[in-house]
């Protein structure tokens, strides 16, 4: 009797442990992610987006292990919101601009505001957003958000009234392709990665995009001119996601230190941007290329014709005047 009561003691013994084994192996094995980013893998956003990468991993103890798959290499930039939603990659880096129409509420950052940086921008986007916190974005949980400075235009003749405009064909996505229409361009959707071909070959006669593209992507080469039109300076919101069965999956723990994380990139994406429009600008003089600046009259008449952009968004938009009061008060907090 006593020597069974010992195997049954023991038999209990070891299957706690084998139990306790189990759960700790289960606990220390890592946390593998995928991470969709559509920028190539030199540019400044990506190493941005690396740094992020970097501090999860360190402060997880890589617990946390993500693998990077930048130029759109795993999910091309229009596919790749999707592409977190339905899990073909973790996490995901791209613009709501590339799926037009599919996120109405935040189109409204986007919109012809007069941007004056990259930080003031992204500020904006984040705190938008955490302010009316969008249905369109319930079936991923936002990381953050961050946007480009002032969207100006890079052309290969030169733009210095809008009649020299009018008829061009001008690649834009989302909201600037209206913004080109309204004022007298011909817009032309491409993924940025598609823009500097079709300059070169003539397909397009110009780009709307931050000084940014013109170093980064390298578009310097096949533009001549850029037409600083701040009046109409719009941005693009970037968002950092994840599939929500991954996020969900995760320990408390880990959450937080995503989210402690994360909280810090909206700025510093921020602060990349307008140092890259820094450097877009010098490498385009360098390559003897021209900036235009507009007279205040003429910078009145480009407001003017883009106003009707943000009258059309909001009186197709539910909530539409609350977004654009919203926004203005945010780039008036977030201003320099």
């Amino acid at each position: 009797m006593t020597k069974n009561i010992a195997i049954f003691f023991w038999t209990v013994v070891i299957g706690i442990i084998m139990t306790a084994t189990s759960a700790f192996a289960a606990q220390t094995k890592p946390i593998k992610l995928t991470y969709s980013i559509f920028f190539p893998p030199n540019h400044a956003q990506t190493k941005a987006a690396m740094d992020w990468v970097k501090e999860i991993e360190r402060r997880t103890h890589n617990r946390v292990q993500i693998s990077v798959f930048p130029g759109g290499t795993l999910t091309k930039a229009p596919q790749c919101y999707d592409g977190v939603v339905k899990g073909i990659s973790d996490l995901g880096f791209s613009l709501f601009a590339y799926t037009r129409g599919r996120f109405p509420v935040m189109a409204a950052v986007d919109l012809p505001m007069g941007y004056t940086s990259g930080e003031m921008a992204s500020n904006v986007a984040e705190a938008f957003a955490k302010t009316f916190k969008p249905k369109e974005l319930d079936d991923v949980k936002v990381l953050y958000l961050h946007a480009h400075g002032p969207g100006l235009l890079h052309t290969k003749k030169p733009v210095r009234r809008l009649e020299d405009l009018k008829g061009m064909k001008i690649r834009a996505t989302g909201l600037s392709a209206k913004i080109v229409t309204a004022l007298g361009g011909v817009p032309v959707a491409m993924p940025q990665g598609d823009t500097y071909d079709a300059l070169k070959k003539g397909v397009v006669e110009g780009t709307f995009g931050p000084m940014e593209v013109l170093k980064g992507w390298k578009q310097a080469e096949v533009i001549k001119y850029t037409t600083e039109c701040y009046s109409v300076g719009y941005t693009t919101t970037f968002f950092v996601v994840m599939n929500l069965d991954k996020w969900n999956a995760l320990p408390p723990d880990i959450k937080k230190i995503f989210d402690e994380v994360s909280a810090k990139y909206t700025d510093i994406h921020g602060k990349v941007w307008d140092r890259t429009d820094q450097e877009g600008r010098k490498y385009t003089l360098s390559l003897g290329n021209k900036i235009i600046p507009l007279s205040d009259k003429e910078s009145a008449r480009w407001r003017k014709a883009a106003q009707p952009v943000i009258d059309d968004y909001i009186a197709h938009t539910p909530n539409g005047k609350k977004y654009v009061q919203k926004i203005r008060e945010l780039m008036k907090k977030y201003s320099k």
